[in-house]
């Protein structure tokens, strides 16, 4: 296979793969929708920081020992749905945000200026950037469809002859490919439109997602037996 052929041919499989429905895309879109745009970038940053993780085993030859083996893929299993099912019991927990007297009585003229400002006000978070980088890493590290995932790809491009420059350029396209995916879905999801939207329901939005991501964590634990 030719540079440029696998080139093309991990670009269309990791997009696919990227957009459909899984724990890294519900974790994007709740924190997006209940934090705002610079929390769901920094959470998108460390899924793909996760992501490395899985490219540099892969490419040292563990992905195919990991997905063969039941014992690291159970506890795998346990250790992704445990995670998964601790973040969604946090979205659960979510309540209503009390506004204060100051956020609640606006004038006429802010509110007009608010609606013809294109902009999104950034949100209050007293989360740490360096906390939800973690919650996005751990959240793609504890995946246990990635060895498996990996070994597919890896075996379908990749050759035990292929130079070490190519490896790296497929392995940081790959992690380009990630985080411009789900940078996409927040800057959607952090259009002011929306957030507008959202902002009066954004307790039931991370109740539903994390009922969503402890189903996604007990369907991992359960298939693991």
């Amino acid at each position: 296979m030719t540079f440029w052929h696998g080139f093309m041919v991990i670009t269309t499989v990791h997009l696919l793969a990227a957009a459909s429905p899984g724990p890294d895309f519900v974790l994007v879109s709740q924190q997006t929708l209940s934090k705002g745009r610079r929390t769901g970038l920094l959470c998108s940053l460390g899924i793909t920081l996760g992501l490395a993780v899985h490219i540099i085993y892969s490419v040292l030859g563990l992905a195919t020992i990991i997905a063969h083996s039941q014992p690291l893929l159970t506890a795998i299993k346990w250790l992704g749905g445990g995670y998964l099912m601790y973040l969604g019991w946090q979205g659960i927990r979510a309540k209503p945000k009390v506004l204060t007297d100051s956020e609640a009585i606006i004038s006429p003229a802010a509110v007009a200026n608010l609606s013809a400002t294109p902009t999104l006000l950034p949100l209050p978070s007293s989360e740490s950037a360096a906390k939800t980088l973690r919650r996005g890493f751990f959240c793609n590290v504890f995946n246990p469809k990635a060895p498996i995932y990996f070994v597919a790809i890896f075996t379908l491009v990749l050759s035990p002859t292929m130079p070490t420059w190519q490896l790296a350029i497929y392995g940081t396209w790959m992690m380009v490919l990630q985080v411009a995916w789900f940078s996409t879905v927040v800057m959607l999801l952090s259009i002011p439109t929306i957030q507008r939207r959202f902002a009066r329901v954004e307790h039931w939005i991370d109740r539903v997602l994390g009922a969503a991501m402890i189903g996604l964590g007990l369907n991992l634990i359960l298939r693991s037996r």
